[in-house]
């Protein structure tokens, strides 16, 4: 596995190698060693998977303290745009994002760690997406940033029109009125 540092250094695309042939493919797709060696000492405690259609975005999402959650994310079929955004107030990358592209293909995943926003947008005709999460849902503590948020200013890879949100994801407040619940 190949640990990448993005430029938020606690965001990591991580890379494994994909041993196929004329049956099919194989990958280590995580490794606890490996990912404390490189990225820290996480406890992962749900697996979570959505499949949805081509426009669907869904974020900007994260859970307020004490139910925070940092996530491992991957893309199991279809092409996603994968985007983090640091939430932590006093970091020197607040606001600031990293956007990846994972497929069924490119076999990459995301770790998102606590104190950053997440997001996906369908760039395929369908996408399965792959969630490891260390905590889990707590529905009161659920909140999140408007995805066209002029202040972020992140490319989803879709058109305006394209895009299909939850009722939930309509509503969600913009950077500027977060009163971010985590510090650096």
């Amino acid at each position: 596995m190949k640990f990448i540092k993005t430029d938020i250094p606690e965001v990591f695309v991580i890379e494994s190698t994909v041993y196929g042939d004329n049956r099919g493919y194989f990958f280590e797709s995580f490794n606890q060693k490996e990912f404390e060696k490189h990225v820290g000492e996480i406890n992962f405690v749900q697996d979570n998977e959505s499949k949805s259609s081509k426009g669907v975005l869904r974020g900007l999402h994260f859970q307020k303290p004490p139910y925070s959650q940092a996530k491992l994310v991957r893309c199991i079929e279809g092409r996603v745009m994968d985007v983090a955004v640091d939430i932590r107030k006093g970091s020197s990358t607040y606001g600031k994002h990293v956007a990846v592209e994972l497929s069924g293909e490119n076999k990459r995943q995301l770790f998102v760690p606590r104190g950053f926003a997440h997001g996906f947008s369908v760039l395929s005709e369908n996408a399965v997406f792959a969630y490891k999460v260390d905590n889990t849902y707590a529905p009161a503590s659920d909140s999140g940033i408007r995805f066209n948020d002029e202040d972020l200013n992140i490319d989803w890879g879709l058109a305006a029109a394209e895009v299909q949100l939850s009722e939930k994801d309509k509503n969600l407040s913009f950077f500027k009125d977060l009163d971010s619940p985590f510090k650096f």
